[in-house]
């Protein structure tokens, strides 16, 4: 079976798309017909971020709304705002 592609809206162009709707509802349809495997890992990234800076807690809905929120952000309205006091971890010291 040859692997789907779309055109990334992190990279402009071409690439692998995700196997399925990595989330639920319009917004999780949107991200597999628009987001590349190489864009969504940055997402993972960026999320574990998320998760911990801001101590969230995926199972409870208010938090998935957060993280929702930020995934829509993130792919769709020009990146996502680091939290307040943000250092990189390898600027941390």
């Amino acid at each position: 079976m040859a692997q789907r592609t779309v055109h990334c809206v992190i990279f402009k162009r071409e690439l692998p798309g995700l196997e399925e709707p990595p989330w639920g509802g319009e917004l999780g349809k949107r991200i597999f017909e628009n987001v590349s495997q190489d864009a969504w890992k940055l997402w993972l990234d960026r999320l574990r971020m998320l998760i911990n800076e801001y101590r969230l807690m995926p199972a409870r809905k208010e938090h998935q709304e957060i993280i929702a929120q930020q995934m829509e952000q993130f792919f769709f309205g020009g990146g996502v705002q680091l939290p307040p006091g943000y250092v990189p971890p390898s600027q941390a010291k």
